[in-house]
């Protein structure tokens, strides 16, 4: 029980920002599901689930694999060991298994807020998107669900994706309610203020989304400030995000598009 209690709190998902672009992907959390009065069985399959997430996040997708099968040995029906296979397959374009995994753990707790979540981010990224947003409503539904601001946030960008500008700047609001200056949902909103060209509005939710983001600039990041401020005339500013463009990603699209675009 060492193992445990090192691992215990994390959810058993939290996928790493470099694979989603920009913008964070739902997190799981086990809010659905009491932590007391679990048997040896579940108590097993719940510590390899957590491990395998931890692998996952770092992109040990080989690994995670094993960890899940050590989970389903020990419980066959631990529903969020499927959900958090299906983020793994789904990472390994194995998208009719991934497909499978999140129904089947569905199917066994289908009020679980975090497999809703999970299989709706599936869906979007699949270019279903206005399945997606059903799903990160059921998750929103369960009370018990630890991090609501999440489905929030996934339910604004695949409604941004979807063209509807009204539901994901409401869905990035009502993220930044259940969690104030979530970078995330302050950088959701710069992208979405620019496509409606508010650029006046981009420029402050970016700057918002600069202040309370603990990690570098990305190149989505500059190339969506050097559009601000090229659309503002603000040619100082944009000088300065464009060289941090070319020196930190001269190999990236973003900096290929820049140059392109000059």
């Amino acid at each position: 029980m060492k193992l445990f209690s090192r691992i215990k709190g994390l959810s058993y998902f939290m996928l790493a920002s470099s694979m989603a672009g920009c913008v964070a992907p739902p997190d799981g959390g086990y809010g659905s599901t009491p932590q007391h009065n679990v048997s040896r069985e579940e108590s097993s399959a719940r510590i390899h689930t957590e491990l395998a997430a931890q692998y996952y996040d770092r992109g040990q997708l080989g690994v995670a694999l094993e960890e899940l099968s050590l989970a389903l040995r020990s419980k066959p029906d631990y529903a969020q060991a499927y959900s958090v296979r299906g983020l793994v397959r789904m990472a390994l374009h194995d998208d009719q298994q991934a497909d499978e995994d999140f129904q089947h753990s569905l199917r066994l707790n289908s009020t679980d807020p975090g497999a809703h979540n999970n299989y709706g981010w599936f869906l979007c990224k699949r270019g279903k998107e206005l399945d997606s947003i059903k799903h990160f409503m059921a998750a929103l539904k369960n009370p018990l669900y630890a991090t609501p601001e999440r489905a929030y946030l996934n339910a604004g960008t695949c409604s941004m994706k979807a063209g509807n500008a009204k539901d994901a700047e409401e869905f990035f609001q009502k993220a930044l309610t259940a969690q104030p200056n979530m970078p995330e949902a302050l950088l959701g909103l710069a992208n979405l203020n620019f496509t409606k060209e508010d650029y006046a509005g981009a420029k402050s939710y970016f700057m918002l989304y600069k202040r309370n983001n603990v990690s570098p600039l990305t190149a989505e990041n500059l190339w969506l400030a050097v559009r601000i401020e090229r659309k503002l005339g603000d040619r100082i500013a944009e000088n300065n995000y464009a060289m941090q463009l070319r020196k930190n990603f001269p190999d990236s699209r973003e900096t290929q598009l820049m140059l392109y675009r000059q």
